[in-house]
């Protein structure tokens, strides 16, 4: 979202103001899952202007049971799966965990997968534990460059399983619901809790089961003699002829 639309959002009373410190406005969880909430309300086919009405009607208490079955989709919905603490770093702090690799590319690459943003003089990284295994597979010798590329595919394989489990859960369990009641909401709410540990569950016993896989078969390809040691070292009868041409 472009500083612009958070501005005009703003104006237009859909988001309370932030907290701010000097020249910096701090936005919290709650205007995130207001951002998400109007979001959801435009893709359904409400206005702006609609939205903003709904909003204060909540906040004031008028016609409070419609608005709260729409706003309801900011606590059914947005609840937060991760559980990521973002690092606040210094330039210095920076280039302490990535030592002569952080250039105007690999920035650039952080950036647009939504790793790292700036704020003032700091860089924010999404995340403590993607941060640590970032650092610990530089330090191992790979090139932070190819570490963000595989942190691009593992991004892409991980929406396609999000994907699959919310299709899941909307093909089986809601295929007769074609606007959320309250009720319906409140189900949702209660399935996506339950939903949350199994989820990780699945991709970890899976993962865990393809890395085994995957490391045997490489160890397997490593053992293997190659065809050109194989025939050098074949059964002998080179050499010996070899030497029998040296005696005679």
């Amino acid at each position: 979202m472009t500083v612009r639309t958070l501005r005009f959002y703003r104006e237009r009373k859909l988001l309370p103001p932030p907290r701010r410190e000097g020249r910096i406005a701090w936005y919290n969880e709650h205007h995130l899952a207001r951002l998400r909430t109007i979001s959801e309300l435009l893709a359904r086919g409400h206005t702006l202007g609609g939205i903003a009405d709904l909003i204060d009607a909540f906040e004031k208490g008028r016609d409070a049971s419609r608005a709260a079955e729409l706003l309801g989709l900011e606590s059914a919905l947005t609840s937060p799966w991760s559980e990521e603490t973002p690092v606040r770093l210094t330039p210095e702090d920076l280039a302490a965990h990535f030592p002569d690799e952080v250039t105007s590319e690999n920035l650039a690459a952080a950036l647009d997968l939504g790793y790292i943003a700036v704020d003032g003089d700091e860089v924010v990284h999404v995340s403590h534990r993607l941060l640590d295994a970032s650092t610990a597979l530089v330090r191992e010798g790979i090139p932070l460059a190819a570490v963000l590329d595989a942190g691009r595919v593992v991004r892409e394989h991980a929406d396609a399983i999000a994907d699959l489990f919310t299709s899941l859960v909307r093909a089986r369990l809601f295929t007769d619901v074609p606007t959320l009641s309250p009720a319906d909401l409140r189900r949702l709410n209660e399935v996506m809790d339950r939903l949350r540990p199994l989820a990780k569950q699945v991709v970890d016993a899976e993962l865990a089961l393809a890395m085994d896989r995957r490391v045997r078969a490489e160890v397997e390809n490593w053992s293997r003699p190659r065809d050109g040691a194989a025939d050098a070292g074949g059964t002998g009868d080179a050499g010996d002829a070899g030497d029998d041409s040296a005696g005679a």
